[in-house]
């Protein structure tokens, strides 16, 4: 419940403090009384588009730590912490990047990375994924992760979910506005965006919301097979990544928090639900990592 709360309450801020900046920079006073003004649509719906991808992104640090209630490593404590730190940061100077975070959560087998910057990166396991496999599997998925941070996927992801957000945002209020044009076209009293034109732009984002979301799962799902060829790279052969692959499949894995379910390693779903899913089916990845 509190993650929820926290979900809503983070989202509520962000819209309002991009409405604010929208308003200060007069990007919001698109509808005048000429029609429709495109170009300073297009910056409003970019404002909001981009704005609210790139908040999200200098937060996912700080956020996924609070819901996942992940324990940095500062002064590792066990044989365990000290071989992950170890095994991080090899990992991570062959891929040419700064030490990032370690840390260790409680939970069912999983990993992630995040972070906004290649210098301010995050990887973290959780108990579960240390617990029911080999530590060469383990070093695997932390390949992989380190891999996501050397290709910089958190921003690759958050530039395409601000275009797509500009442009359902920019394509919405234009058939609202043509919507509205059209129910109003007798009527030469009135003046301002009618009734049509809020209900047509909210249908209108509805529905290009979820085409978009099916974009931006498609792309996430190639990223992941980039994070395990990258994983492959590193350790010099696919076996290892293959075995953590297989053994996912064959353990009880739960979702992370919906904020950050596209940073996980697990994932993949079947039939339609496939066209949302942010990760590809284990069997794919494996396969593909044959190909390499």
């Amino acid at each position: 419940m509190k993650r929820v709360l926290l979900f809503l309450v983070t989202n509520l801020a962000v819209v309002l403090v991009l409405s604010i900046v929208a308003s200060l920079l007069g990007v919001d006073q698109f509808l005048t009384e000429n029609g429709l003004n495109l170009g300073m649509l297009l910056a409003f719906a970019a404002v909001i588009g981009f704005g609210g991808a790139f908040i999200s992104l200098l937060m996912s640090k700080f956020m996924a730590k609070w819901s996942t209630k992940a324990r940095v490593i500062k002064n590792p404590s066990s044989s365990t912490e000290v071989w992950l730190v170890d095994a991080v940061a090899k990992l991570a100077s062959k891929a040419g990047l700064p030490m990032p975070e370690v840390a260790i959560y409680d939970g069912a087998p999983n990993a992630f990375a995040t972070g906004a910057t290649r210098s301010s990166s995050l990887v973290a396991v959780s108990t579960g994924l240390l617990q029911s496999m080999t530590r060469e599997e383990v070093e695997a998925v932390l390949a992989h992760e380190v891999a996501h941070i050397a290709n910089g996927d958190m921003v690759t992801l958050t530039l395409i979910q601000g275009v797509v957000n500009t442009f359902v945002i920019f394509l919405s209020r234009v058939v609202g506005f043509l919507v509205d044009s059209f129910l109003r076209r007798n009527d030469s009293h009135s003046s301002g965006p009618g009734v049509g034109y809020m209900v047509a732009s909210l249908i209108c984002q509805m529905v290009l919301g979820v085409l978009a979301s099916i974009i931006v799962a498609w792309f996430s799902r190639q990223r992941e097979f980039r994070a395990d060829a990258g994983a492959a790279s590193l350790l010099g052969t696919p076996l290892p990544m293959q075995n953590a692959l297989r053994r996912l499949g064959n353990l009880h894995t739960e979702p992370l928090p919906q904020n950050m379910a596209a940073s996980g390693i697990a994932g993949g779903k079947e039939g339609i639900k496939a066209l949302f899913a942010t990760h590809p089916p284990l069997e794919q990845r494996i396969a593909a990592l044959d190909r390499k």
